[in-house]
């Protein structure tokens, strides 16, 4: 998938457990999880206006676009 998920350097940059942004949040570690590891289909807006609250940060620092190699 061409879209990253740059929540773990967020995280760092924060000095923030993955446990401590989920009860921030108000969702599980597992789908913080599925989240982190870019496995989600999709997210919330209201999911990622709150991880955005929690980590003082712009959603352009947790998504990112990267185009696809051709075969």
């Amino acid at each position: 998938m061409a879209i990253v998920v740059n929540l773990d350097v967020m995280l760092a940059k924060r000095k923030l457990s993955s446990g401590e942004l989920a009860a921030k949040v108000g969702i599980t570690q597992a789908n913080l999880s599925i989240l982190k590891t870019g496995k989600a289909k999709a997210v919330r807006f209201s999911t990622l206006d709150a991880i955005c609250q929690a980590l003082d940060c712009q959603p352009g620092d947790i998504l990112e676009y990267r185009k696809e190699e051709q075969q």
